[in-house]
């Protein structure tokens, strides 16, 4: 119980932090209509794909229309969740036979688990500090998979309305305007 306290008094500011950077910073498009004379505002789709991201992982991916990435964005979210949860028993293993030795209590010392019991008081502090650590690391972890479902929601909303023509062309010709210097290539791009 200590440890869901703990993520959520942790995530609930940078939740918050990454729900207001997103939502004021959205690119505002003005168009005018010319029949009214009014401006009408549209947020970008971009914002609109990091906005669905951050409130659920894999959502921005879904309004891009990029389905295929959703088991990837939940696989990769999927890894520090697991190890966080295997972190989070064997802390509470490790710290309750901590506890139990340290108390010198015998009337609990059946209880510790097989595998904690003929390790040392020191090496069970050791564990139980790696544990938490690795835990802390687990939530670390899950932030920056968030963040990057994020980036990926919003890079793919930019490129939703990026213009790729079939008139680009490039042409390498040789090139020979100053003789003096020898001869080069002129390298032309046409869009």
């Amino acid at each position: 119980m200590l440890t869901c306290t703990y993520i959520r008094n942790i995530l609930t500011p940078i939740f918050f932090v990454v729900l207001c950077t997103t939502t004021g910073t959205s690119q505002i498009k003005s168009e005018i209509n010319s029949s009214t004379d009014t401006v009408k505002k549209v947020k970008s789709i971009a914002a609109k794909a990091a906005l669905r991201s951050a409130i659920l992982p894999g959502l921005g991916q879904a309004y891009n229309k990029k389905y295929w990435k959703i088991p990837l964005v939940y696989g990769a979210l999927a890894i520090p969740i697991s190890t966080f949860r295997y972190n989070s028993d064997w802390y509470d293993k490790t710290r309750f036979a901590y506890s139990v030795r340290v108390t010198n209590d015998t009337a609990n010392f059946k209880n510790i688990a097989r595998e904690l019991q003929p390790i040392s008081t020191e090496a069970l502090r050791t564990y139980r500090n790696s544990f938490r650590k690795n835990m802390d690391f687990s939530v670390l972890g899950l932030l920056l998979m968030w963040g990057l479902n994020i980036v990926d929601a919003t890079v793919d909303g930019h490129l939703r309305t990026f213009n790729i023509s079939d008139d680009i062309s490039m042409s390498i010709q040789p090139s020979s305007r100053n003789l003096q210097y020898g001869l080069g290539l002129s390298a032309t791009l046409n869009f």
